[in-house]
């Protein structure tokens, strides 16, 4: 690999043995020193072919941080695991010596010639402690080196494979149907192309199946076509699996000629590829894991937009965790109907809902982190509906959901003034356990139709171990049960005045969150003392789905789980 200069003298300012002197030290402990400095890494696109210079930038926030770190750059083969270091661009590890970060922005680490190795590759920064043996903080860019581009439209309607050696670019819908399965590797990159009509996405259709399973080192990126730096909301339409599960849909609902118990998908038009719904509760829509989709939710006609991730009547054979949206149009995650279950998501910088469900879905949800900023308002963290056609339609939508984190913007909705953390309506039931809301302009829950404040009369709707912070910033409410719960009807059900017995654990806490608002390199895990931690929070039932070891509230613990596999930057700071 070939090594710019402007590398070496970066990486003698920061880790090198030639570099003079070493700044009194920090002592380690909480909040210090990984949770004071903040650093992303970028190139300049995503996939490269053989030969190919690439340009390697960063950002380093210190935030007066002094320790001496003990710095390492390197580039990961993830097929073979094999490490080439910077600068001299060899498997051997550099002899480097402990130095202070120094602030920098959108500078210049490293020019490489990309070698011939297809497949996809890690970039990493890595801070390692002043001894240089444990690692602190790690910084990452996934690229992929290809030997072509496959252009893709039109129908998949036999089984095929998608490669990580190749990339691939989605122009118009591109479904799979006729018991089809599309299969991608790991590591595998797909973008869509902008401004195509239809707008460009992956369709499995009922009779079809996607299996895409990444890892954390290999993860699945489905992406826009626009370059670096011009990449938007709604570039491409996004990805959408339809199943066979049931959906509380009547016949001929809204104008369309739909059988009981089916319906068209939104976002497409009203074809028998976009059916979903039916009566195999198990049904399998495919397995996706550590799926990366980004600017996705294209708008195909006035409030008809396509979600990053769309499931509609997916059912309990559907596997599905480690998926990450961001910047989508419209929602993050959208469940229409069905059974099926998710685990480790994240959701940022939309514009809608991040985890929306309505026409009866009944799936479980655990460990969840979405967030918004200023810059990039969305409305509501869930907004969950029975159904708008008809209220009490069955089966009712009824999610149980665990260990979720919700960080506002601060701002008014991008496109509804109302826009609590948690908004539930039209007759919806839910169990929603163990979730933190905070700087929500608008109130952290709220139940706000007489349908569903029925459903937690009933006892249909319970919540317990909720955190709220921050929140109603627009009417600058207090931190307190009522200034965080405006809503009449929904407070008395907090304060167990109203449906007593299914509301326990609220609390009014600052979360103590170590870096919510750094937006490309946020830390959504909680300080040393925070009482996410604390004892009492509920435990999840020991069905085989849930994780009984979260003792904490939240999507995150110490764990990160995060790593690696997801992307934050946001576009405007590279």
């Amino acid at each position: 690999m070939r090594i710019s200069t402007v590398t070496t003298g970066l990486l003698c300012l920061y880790a090198s043995a030639l570099c003079a002197g070493t700044p009194e030290r920090e002592a380690i402990g909480y909040g210090s020193p990984e949770q004071k400095i903040a650093m992303w890494i970028w190139s300049d696109k995503y996939t490269y072919r053989a030969g190919e210079t690439l340009s390697l930038k960063w950002t380093v926030k210190t935030n007066g941080d002094l320790y001496p770190y003990t710095m390492y750059a390197y580039r990961q083969n993830n097929q073979n695991g094999k490490k080439f270091y910077l600068p001299s661009g060899t498997e051997a590890v550099p002899d480097a010596q402990p130095a202070a970060m120094k602030d920098v922005n959108k500078a210049e680490l490293a020019t490489a010639t990309v070698p011939d190795e297809p497949g996809m590759h890690t970039l990493v920064v890595q801070l390692r402690d002043y001894t240089g043996t444990r690692v602190l903080k790690s910084a990452y860019m996934k690229i992929g080196v290809v030997t072509e581009q496959v252009t893709v439209s039109g129908n998949i309607t036999a089984n095929t494979t998608w490669v990580s050696t190749k990339s691939y670019l989605i122009q118009g819908i591109v479904a799979i149907k006729n018991n089809a399965t599309l299969t991608i590797e790991p590591g595998t990159i797909v973008q869509g192309a902008a401004g195509s009509a239809p707008p460009s996405a992956l369709l499995v259709t009922r009779d079809g199946k996607l299996v895409a399973d990444g890892t954390r080192s290999r993860p699945i990126v489905l992406t826009s076509a626009q370059k670096f730096g011009e990449r938007k909301r709604g570039d491409w339409g996004g990805l959408v699996l339809l199943g066979k599960a049931p959906v509380n849909v009547g016949a001929n609902t809204s104008g369309n000629t739909n059988a009981a118990g089916t319906f068209y998908i939104e976002g497409l038009n009203a074809t028998d590829d976009g059916l979903y719904g039916g009566a195999d509760a198990n049904h399998s829509c495919g397995s996706l894991s550590y799926v990366r989709v980004e600017y996705a939710g294209a708008i195909l006609s006035p409030n008809n937009e396509l979600n990053s991730f769309t499931f509609g009547g997916c059912g309990k054979g559907t596997s599905a965790h480690h998926l990450q949206a961001s910047y989508g149009l419209d929602d993050s995650f959208e469940w229409f109907g069905g059974t099926m279950d998710a685990k480790y998501l994240v959701g940022g910088l939309g514009a809608d809902d991040y985890v929306d469900f309505q026409l009866g879905w009944v799936g479980r949800l655990q460990y969840g982190l979405f967030f918004q900023s200023p810059d990039s308002r969305g409305n509501r963290g869930i907004e969950g509906d029975n159904s708008e056609y008809n209220n009490a339609a069955t089966p009712f939508s009824n999610p149980t959901m665990y260990n979720l984190t919700f960080i506002g913007s601060g701002q008014p909705g991008f496109d509804e003034a109302n826009s609590p953390g948690i908004f539930l309506r039209r007759g919806a039931r839910a169990t929603i356990n163990n979730v933190a809301v905070a700087n929500f302009y608008s109130g952290a829950v709220e139940f706000t139709d007489a349908n569903t404040q029925a459903q937690m009369d009933a006892g249909n709707l319970v919540m317990n171990g909720f955190l709220a912070w921050d929140n109603n910033k627009g009417a600058n409410g207090a931190n307190t049960l009522e200034g965080q719960i405006p809503n009449a009807p929904t407070q008395a059900f907090a304060l167990g005045t109203r449906a007593a017995g299914k509301a326990a654990n609220f609390v009014i806490s600052d979360p103590m969150l170590l870096r919510p608002f750094e937006y490309s390199d946020p830390n959504f895990r909680a300080r040393f003392g925070s009482p996410i931690f604390r004892a009492g929070w509920v435990s999840a039932p020991d069905d085989g789905f849930f994780d009984q070891t979260a003792t904490f509230i939240g999507g995150i613990g110490d764990e990160d789980w995060t790593e690696e596999w997801t992307s934050f930057i946001v576009e405007t700071e590279i």
